[in-house]
């Protein structure tokens, strides 16, 4: 085989692959001993028709970032907010910043609510930025992909078994409480 991919009577054919190309091609032999090139697909071609990507463990990455983000940006809305409130009904505060009585109570939430989802967002971009966190988050990812996790039927099945002990230790206990008291008076004569 030579360096060179071209077969003679391929002079029409280009084997180099576009400039927008994904990834590498290179020319397979057929078992018919014919050198081809695999169809190249285009990132305009990838956007256009063909399905998406799979993320795998990469998806509970990014809903951990979403979750957290989300969850604190609701935080810091219910703080904002409540904290604007408390001023506002604190009269030194009001007195020395009348500017907090300018917004009704709704219109503080909205502020609030506003307020929080920039936070949350910032929040998103600081963590998701810093490459040992997210390098972090993916290594707990993947390692919850190695998990084998129990069927429907012995999740059933540990549950009924936890809570019949549970009910058995309940009345063996109180049967054993019932009785030591009912000792206890006999003893003590009350």
């Amino acid at each position: 085989m030579t360096d060179n991919p071209k077969q003679p009577g391929d002079e029409g054919t280009d084997t180099q692959p576009p400039d927008d190309a994904v990834g590498v091609v290179e020319p397979v032999l057929s078992s018919e001993g014919e050198l081809t090139i695999p169809t190249v697909q285009t990132s305009a071609g990838a956007a256009a028709g063909s399905q998406p990507a799979q993320l795998g463990a990469g998806r509970y990455v990014h809903a951990a970032f979403f979750a957290f983000a989300a969850l604190s940006g609701y935080l810091a809305a219910r703080l904002c907010t409540s904290l604007w409130n408390w001023l506002a009904e604190w009269p030194l505060a009001v007195q020395h910043v009348p500017q907090l009585l300018r917004l009704s109570e709704d219109e503080r939430d909205s502020v609030g609510s506003v307020v929080g989802v920039l936070i949350g967002l910032l929040t998103l971009v600081y963590f998701y930025r810093k490459p040992a966190i997210r390098t972090w988050a993916e290594e707990v990812a993947s390692e919850l992909t190695k998990v084998t996790w129990p069927d429907r039927e012995t999740v059933t099945n540990g549950t009924v078994i936890v809570i019949v002990a549970s009910l058995i230790a309940t009345v063996y206990v109180t049967l054993l409480d019932r009785l030591w008291g009912f000792a206890t008076r006999l003893i003590s004569g009350s």
